[in-house]
């Protein structure tokens, strides 16, 4: 097979994989299935010790700028138990300056979930730059971001890892005590963007049974406090439909296409 290049020039043929029949296809996918399985329960295996990593004492008092002024770590946290702050570089000396933020940082930030879901988890996530706010303001607006950014005014970056390189820091707080739980950075922040891949970096994790947790954790079962992201302010109880899905799948399944059917005339 010939492949083009991104101008349409013609390139040096490609050496694909071989053709199959569907039965072919089917057994050879299957077989992979296996080691996608095995790499599933390993990234669970993974998120189930960052549950139990040392927790690291925050006694450092940090300050930003935010959209309502200043702000202290603690207040980054907009009163959730749970705070992943991401360092993106968008100030003068990075590429892209003043327009843009660097490259690969937007990149990421067009991947970023909508963040109902985490708070849903009592988790908050912010972005923290060294631009000025007013700068931040202009750059959210272009590019239809809605993170809370805030401004660093001191040390952090260069406290938490992220001064040279960009990276996630997650953290919790007891009371007004913070606690640094985890750091991701480099290619692991490649796979971040998701609700899940944030509250799989956690310590609380994604606070569903049947996850390996702590004893004590916080856990409702899965999917029960799945929302639409306008809905969780709204919705205080569970709805009859999506409580049948929950406790018999298989069997909602069926009698959602039995009832499609009877909908439109299909039996």
């Amino acid at each position: 097979m010939t492949t083009q290049t991104m101008h349409g020039t013609e390139n040096r043929a490609m050496k694909t994989p071989p053709i199959v029949s569907p039965q072919e296809w089917e057994a050879a996918r299957q077989q992979l299935l296996v080691k996608e399985k095995e790499l599933t329960r390993a990234r669970d295996a993974m998120a189930a010790q960052r549950r139990r990593m040392p927790w690291m004492a925050i006694d450092k008092k940090y300050e930003f700028d935010g959209p309502r002024g200043k702000a202290t770590l603690l207040d980054l946290f907009e009163g959730r138990r749970q705070l992943i702050v991401y360092r993106a570089f968008f100030e003068p000396g990075v590429f892209g300056w003043p327009d843009h933020a660097c490259r690969g940082c937007s990149l990421g930030a067009d991947q970023v979930s909508h963040l109902s879901h985490l708070n849903a988890r009592d988790t908050t996530l912010a972005w923290a730059s060294r631009a000025p706010q007013a700068d931040i303001a202009r750059l959210k607006a272009r590019m239809g971001w809605e993170m809370p950014w805030y401004t660093m005014t001191d040390s952090f970056d260069a406290d938490f890892g992220v001064d040279q390189w960009h990276g996630h820091n997650a953290f919790i707080r007891d009371g007004d005590k913070v606690f640094r739980t985890y750091f991701i950075n480099s290619r692991g922040d490649e796979a971040m963007g998701t609700t899940w891949s944030y509250l799989d970096m956690t310590a609380l994790g994604r606070q569903e049974t049947g996850e390996d947790s702590p004893e004590g954790y916080p856990q409702t079962p899965p999917y029960k406090w799945w929302n639409w992201h306008d809905n969780y302010e709204a919705e205080t109880t569970i709805h009859p439909m999506w409580l049948d899905i929950l406790t018999d799948p298989a069997g909602a399944a069926i009698r959602r296409r039995e009832a499609d059917a009877k909908a439109c005339g299909c039996e």
